[in-house]
């Protein structure tokens, strides 16, 4: 043959494009049982292996969504990142999620975990303002409000959710008469007549929504800058290549 030599016919690639939503679920579905460094949650080894973004159309009605805390949420899972980006996922906490879009969804459950003292998140219902029928608010309702203990566990939700103001796509949060905004401004409101009116028994949340849910949600928040996790939470991992 002298120096030519016959050319070495290429292995045809195989083509590991999958779904994202197939292979997120693959990768939980391959999580197993073991030890966690938090209390009273259930942690997950991967076992799978490495699994990486692949083209989807997320305007599918079957796309799965992430909606959470944490960064790279449109990301799809890859089991090497496991050790640095867990993520934990919120369950349904004590809010009816009928009728409420993603955001809100999003804050009734980490307000669920974050303050298990809570066990009454009103939702979606009749008024004048938009912000209840279209399932864009909560009221999370604070148990014995007219006491010290009940005011502070209200100054307590309101402040957290201000500080998550991001993550929630928070519009603004009332308690005790007053209308905190996320640019940091306050004001005072009108005296409506009733401690209810007046949002003395509940701290109202409200999110610009991100549209109503599909069913293929997942609400997650991440180890570092999320809420305590209630147990029985799972986990999952939800990051770009690295």
């Amino acid at each position: 043959m002298g120096r030519h030599r016959l050319a070495t016919p290429k292995r045809p690639r195989r083509d590991w494009s999958v779904p994202v939503a197939a292979m997120v679920i693959a990768t939980v579905a391959c999580l197993t049982a073991g030890a966690s460094p938090h209390p009273g949650l259930t942690r997950a080894t991967a076992c799978c292996a490495e699994i990486v973004a692949a083209p989807h159309d997320p305007a599918s009605p079957s796309a799965l969504r992430f909606v959470g805390t944490g960064p790279d949420a449109s990301m799809a899972a890859s089991a090497r990142a496991v050790a640095r980006d867990v993520h934990f996922a919120l369950p349904v906490g004590a809010a009816s999620e009928k009728g409420l879009q993603v955001k809100t969804i999003l804050a009734a459950r980490a307000v669920s975990a974050m303050f298990p003292e809570i066990q009454n998140i009103g939702g979606v219902r009749p008024d004048a303002l938009r912000w209840h029928p279209n399932g864009l608010a909560l009221d999370v309702m604070i148990p014995n409000y007219q006491t010290a203990q009940g005011k502070a566990l209200g100054d307590r939700i309101a402040a957290y959710a201000l500080a998550n103001a991001v993550r929630f796509d928070l519009n603004h949060v009332i308690w005790r008469q007053v209308i905190y905004m996320p640019s940091g401004s306050a004001r005072m409101m009108p005296d409506y007549g009733s401690d209810d009116a007046n949002h003395y028994t509940h701290v109202h949340i409200a999110t610009n929504g991100g549209g109503y849910p599909t069913g293929h949600e997942i609400y997650f928040t991440s180890s570092e800058d999320g809420p305590a996790m209630s147990e029985g939470s799972a986990i999952i991992t939800v990051s770009g290549r690295r």
